[in-house]
């Protein structure tokens, strides 16, 4: 099958290129990503996940799978989302400081007949305590507003102060590309030669 990634993400795009897989980027950008407030915890990234799979499904050709993916970070249940600003990234990482938080990601497989396989990935990361100036370094020189949480584990954050993870490092980067490989697999979606 052709597949399909329902994703403006560079890091989804890098990781699923990683892969060895070729694949085409399509994005709608009026796929609506609030969810109400009865979704919580591991749900979130699942629901999102599903919205945005089922606004490109009626567009994908026969021989075409879709993955669509979302990721939110959790600090004591509660969904920490993309900053709106410098501001709100520096007082997002003030808050996990310190403190261990999950990361998950919902993922959608699914073809234009339907969705064919669905999961949650969730890691756990413990942040050790930032300074409030190792803050605003981080914020001021790799502006991460397109990021849940406010913080990408691959740059200079994750290696100052990521103290461990539970879980799969790639699915705190926005894409559990093991488990999604195993999907892939078991769908036969992925070439005969792999």
């Amino acid at each position: 099958m052709k597949l399909v990634l329902a994703s403006a993400s560079p890091r989804r795009r890098q990781l699923l290129a990683d892969l060895g897989l070729a694949f085409e980027v399509r994005v709608r950008h009026d796929v609506d990503e609030t969810y109400p407030p009865t979704i919580t915890g591991h749900t979130i990234p699942i629901y999102i996940a599903r919205a945005k799979a089922e606004a490109h499904r009626p567009l994908l050709a026969d021989d075409e799978m879709l993955i669509a993916a979302d990721t939110v970070v959790l600090l004591d249940g509660q969904a920490i989302g993309k900053p709106t600003d410098e501001t709100d990234a520096k007082r997002m990482l003030a808050r996990l400081s310190g403190r261990t938080h999950e990361v998950a990601t919902g993922v959608v497989l699914a073809t234009r007949s339907g969705i064919k396989r669905e999961f949650v990935a969730v890691s756990r990361v413990s942040f050790a305590t930032l300074a409030p100036h190792e803050i605003d370094h981080y914020v001021d020189h790799y502006r991460p507003l397109d990021k849940a949480g406010a913080y990408g584990v691959q740059e200079w954050i994750g290696l100052v102060g990521v103290e461990r993870i539970e879980g799969s490092y790639f699915n705190v980067m926005g894409l559990p590309v093991q488990r999604l490989y195993q999907e892939l697999k078991q769908l036969g979606a992925l070439p005969t030669n792999r």
